[in-house]
């Protein structure tokens, strides 16, 4: 089945759910566990009838659902075919039916809450090292590039934050190489930073804000806020705000 792109999906309208990184991601309120696990179960016979289900973390107060497809397929520019996690129609299919019985059980959705953590690595030679954090992470070789076309490390049970290589040079220079990604809907992300700033972070880099703002610490370390605008109803008004 096709990947979705960031309009088509936005074009879904589905308001209870926001998309970060790969997924799509939602948290409901529940009064406790209880209720909690029966909707849950009613998600499960939902997804039984789809053929698909959604990743699910429970709480005393909240049901966490994330919704990706395992082999959707994207198509390079030369036209090659690769099988990658991504969000597909059965994914939006889905998300509509859990919305639905959402509603039907009263409860409420705060899709402002929802966030994702991967980590980044940057190196000059991921096809080399990449193994080593596949079995660091996961325990298994074929954790690396599982869902991606790259070199990317992603455990197929979730255990794990995803692992991805950015660029760098092999000069040796001394400089960060971790940093973390934080994942955040789109309107949460003046917020998300604004607490940052307060806590005593500075913006070293903004240039493609609201989808990435880089924010280092007081010892200079760095992590990025990020936003898959291209995903949200209000996609136009975050593009006439870069503008």
């Amino acid at each position: 089945m096709d990947m979705l792109r960031g309009g088509q999906i936005a074009e879904a309208g589905l308001t209870d759910w926001r998309k970060l990184a790969q997924g799509l991601h939602a948290r409901y309120l529940v009064d406790d566990f209880g209720a909690g696990a029966r909707f849950v179960t009613a998600v499960g016979e939902a997804g039984d009838d789809l053929g698909h289900h959604p990743r699910v973390r429970i709480g005393a107060a909240y049901v966490d659902l994330e919704l990706v497809t395992a082999d959707a397929i994207y198509r390079d520019d030369e036209g090659t075919e690769h099988v990658v996690e991504w969000v597909t129609q059965q994914d939006v299919d889905l998300a509509r039916r859990i919305s639905e019985i959402a509603a039907d059980q009263g409860l409420e959705a705060d899709p402002a809450s929802v966030s994702e953590v991967e980590l980044g690595l940057d190196t000059a030679d991921s096809a080399t090292i990449a193994p080593v954090w596949a079995a660091l992470l996961t325990g298994s070789a074929e954790s690396q590039g599982r869902g991606s076309p790259s070199d990317e490390v992603r455990d197929a049970t979730g255990r794990v934050p995803n692992l991805w290589f950015g660029e760098a040079d092999d000069q040796g220079t001394p400089r960060q190489r971790f940093h973390l990604e934080v994942y955040v809907p789109p309107e949460v992300v003046e917020q998300r930073i604004a607490a940052a700033l307060a806590a005593g972070g500075t913006v070293v880099d903004d240039s493609e804000a609201p989808g990435l703002t880089v924010v280092a610490d007081q010892d200079g370390n760095t992590g990025v806020v990020c936003a898959d605008v291209s995903a949200s109803a209000q996609a136009e008004v975050f593009a006439a705000q870069t503008d």
